[in-house]
């Protein structure tokens, strides 16, 4: 199939203020307790009202990003800021830490074990500050964002499952997420402090992590960058891999570094490669670098997150680089994803299919699907298509 640039914007724009954003401004506010109900299914029923902070602070981020980047739409401030005020008050503990998961009145349920609920609260306040101006909330922001720095090095700290010393091991999460999230945080770090740390996670990500001899993204490393051959040491993620390649882009064009950009657009394409299901269609869950059983035995299922991020790293790609492989490969990954996720029928994406790309899952939101990766590569690959229409220059 032929896409237009154009088409492909407006297939984008609309899907997200026609059908996406609606979705979930209908069925996810608590008007009773506040913050959201991320436990919906198909025809936006809520079937569970536990509440996991990751979700809430991504929806908060979501809803103030549009404002900050499209327009200061008073019913999508509105939404923010519900979920914004709820989290506030209920969302941490007395030392200030971000519990994982707290019940629809707000009690805590699941101990602070998660440095990512620290993560998307930064995310989620630095952007709710800019859009509603309040300055406690870049205190929230700022205190989230030291506490995802304190924590980095020993991400579950006293929660850890892991017995010290026999088999250390990083994951490449932390330096990823910390790109974007510092990235997101820019405008309340002084520059000094921006470039020292997107220096290093650049230098993490693609030394540690990248393995230039295989052009892959490995998902655990030693704290050298060295491989262990075990389950743990084995494991790639091809939607993390491409995800941090298009943080890496971000940082890549922020810098003007071109080699970073092409170097990022390689590893999006090896990737690609290895994990795209030649029988069935689709991106593999999880993997084996040497091929063995995944002992993740959902490896196979096909994920709306990996594909959504794998659309947005092929359109910036496609946008900085002009490389024909991003364009066809980006043809190949839409037409998958648009004809097996998106639900027309009833809105937003279906997260969950089997191996043959079948509906797994009748749901739209759960414990770890919110507002969030549908909506944002809807903006994403809007404004890369947009750009793409109407060059500049």
């Amino acid at each position: 199939m032929n896409y237009d640039f154009a088409q492909l914007a407006q297939q984008y724009k609309t899907a997200l203020l026609d059908d996406v954003l609606p979705f979930w401004e209908r069925y996810s506010i608590d008007q009773e307790y506040g913050g959201y109900f991320t436990c919906i299914d198909r025809t936006g029923q809520v079937y569970d009202t536990d509440k996991f902070i990751w979700l809430q602070n991504r929806e908060v981020w979501m809803f103030s990003v549009l404002c900050n980047h499209l327009e200061k739409r008073e019913n999508w401030l509105a939404v923010a800021e519900h979920g914004a005020k709820f989290l506030a008050e209920h969302g941490r503990d007395a030392e200030g830490n971000w519990y994982f998961a707290i019940n629809q009145e707000g009690q805590p349920l699941v101990q602070p074990y998660n440095i990512f609920s620290d993560c998307f609260a930064a995310m989620a306040f630095s952007q709710y500050a800019l859009a509603s101006g309040q300055d406690w909330a870049k205190d929230v922001a700022l205190q989230a964002y030291h506490n995802y720095l304190r924590r980095k090095d020993n991400p579950k700290g006293k929660y850890t499952k892991a017995y010290p010393g026999t088999r250390v091991m990083k994951s490449l999460a932390i330096p990823m997420i910390l790109a974007n999230l510092t990235l997101e945080m820019a405008w309340l770090l002084d520059e000094s402090t921006l470039e020292e740390i997107l220096s290093a996670t650049v230098q993490e990500v693609m030394n540690d992590f990248y393995d230039a001899d295989r052009g892959l993204m490995y998902e655990n490393v030693t704290p050298d960058g060295g491989h262990l051959d075990c389950f743990d040491g084995r494991l790639l993620n091809p939607g993390h891999g491409i995800e941090a390649m298009w943080f890496m882009m971000d940082i890549g064009q922020r810098r003007q570094d071109m080699g970073l950009v092409n170097q990022a657009v390689d590893v999006v394409l090896n990737i690609l490669k290895f994990a795209w299901d030649e029988e069935f269609g689709g991106i593999y869950y999880f993997m084996d670098a040497d091929g063995h059983p995944p002992h993740q035995l959902e490896w196979n299922q096909k994920l709306w997150w990996v594909h959504l991020e794998t659309l947005v790293a092929l359109s910036m790609g496609y946008r900085f680089t002009g490389r024909s492989e991003c364009w066809e490969w980006y043809q190949k990954v839409h037409e998958y994803s648009w004809s097996h996720f998106s639900d027309p029928a009833n809105g937003e994406w279906f997260g969950y299919l089997d191996r043959r790309s079948d509906v797994l899952l009748n749901l739209k939101g759960g414990k770890w699907k919110g507002c969030f990766h549908v909506p944002r590569a809807m903006y994403m690959c809007w404004q890369q298509f947009e750009q793409l229409a109407s060059p500049i220059g």
